[in-house]
């Protein structure tokens, strides 16, 4: 039996190549609905797709600079060519190796400003007195200028308490995120991935939500009062998420994971965006079953113990494995 899961690695592969082809534009109607029903499909392939493009994007930027240097003499159009054609598989295989879940601690770390690891939760301050609670494997850049204060989440998801627009602070705080750009208009919400686009959920006060390009439909902008949530994406605008629960969704950012009632296979892929191995379901029934349960973040390591135990099932220890079945 194998996992439900498609291997990392195929993930990986199947995001550098829609990001190419992408990046190309050669995507027709048909294939963007495909694109879009891909990372739809599980959270892990819009994580990767996301990855795979700003990876792509940094290596076109420096491409450019390198193209930009000045030369002696112009160089035979054959011999650029060559060069771009190397340059580009250069750029594609670097995609190929790198998604969110595994991508090098170090490439994150040179975009970022902020970086989370496996397991850790982290709250900052920033230099507006400003404070963002970043989930595992999460990433944010500062782009503060004289007209705002701009945040990019990079990867994963923040719960952010924007230090209000004041006499003394007159810059907005805008956080921006799978193509969007959210606009503080109160204090404290959370911004995610979500399918192909992102979240947000306002935890205090409200937010105005806006997509940077015009959707395929739907909304292009939407303020979202406390209590909400709406999800984003380039294919059905900004709507409403009426099913995301703000409590349970930021769990994390208290320490704790919660789960009332859920099937074990959501249970394990949540479990394991916390921890550094993996715990793998292989019974489709047992991945069914419902379970409840508090769990703390920096108590993990005993959870597949207590989950086998409680549901009377067999448990085999591997390395960086759990078999649960």
């Amino acid at each position: 039996m194998t996992s439900q899961n498609p291997p990392e690695q195929a993930i990986r592969e199947q995001a550098a190549e829609w990001a190419v082809r992408a990046a190309s534009g050669v995507l027709d109607p048909a294939q963007q609905r495909a694109l879009a029903q891909w990372c739809a499909a599980d959270p892990q392939h819009a994580q990767a797709y996301a990855f795979a493009q700003a990876t792509w994007a940094d290596l076109g930027g420096l491409a450019a600079l390198t193209s930009s240097r000045p030369r002696a003499a112009a160089r035979p159009l054959r011999r650029r060519s060559r060069l771009r054609q190397a340059m580009t598989g250069v750029a594609a295989l670097l995609v190929l190796a790198f998604g969110v879940a595994q991508a090098p601690h170090w490439l994150l770390q040179w975009r970022a400003d902020y970086v989370t690891g496996v397991g850790e939760v982290r709250q900052v301050t920033l230099p507006d007195g400003s404070q963002v609670d970043l989930d595992a494997r999460s990433a944010i850049a500062l782009d503060f200028d004289d007209q705002q204060r701009r945040v990019r989440l990079l990867a994963g998801e923040a719960v952010f308490s924007a230090a209000p627009v004041s006499a003394q602070e007159p810059r907005p705080f805008v956080v921006e995120h799978a193509g969007a750009s959210t606009r503080a208009l109160g204090t404290r919400f959370v911004v995610g991935d979500a399918g192909a686009g992102g979240w947000v959920g306002m935890l205090e006060h409200r937010v105005a939500v806006h997509l940077l390009n015009s959707p395929d439909r739907g909304r292009a902008d939407q303020v979202v009062e406390q209590g909400q949530a709406v999800r984003y994406d380039q294919a059905d605008g900004v709507r409403p998420w009426p099913q995301q629960d703000l409590q349970r969704a930021t769990d994390w950012a208290r320490g704790v994971l919660v789960f009332e009632r859920q099937p074990l296979a959501d249970v394990v892929a949540r479990l394991n965006h916390y921890r550094s191995g993996q715990w793998l379901v292989l019974n489709e029934q047992l991945a069914r079953r419902e379970v409840s349960g508090v769990f703390r973040l920096d108590q993990l390591a005993t959870v597949g113990a207590v989950l086998s135990d409680e549901l009377q099932a067999r448990r085999l220890e591997l390395p960086g494995l759990t078999v649960i079945y």
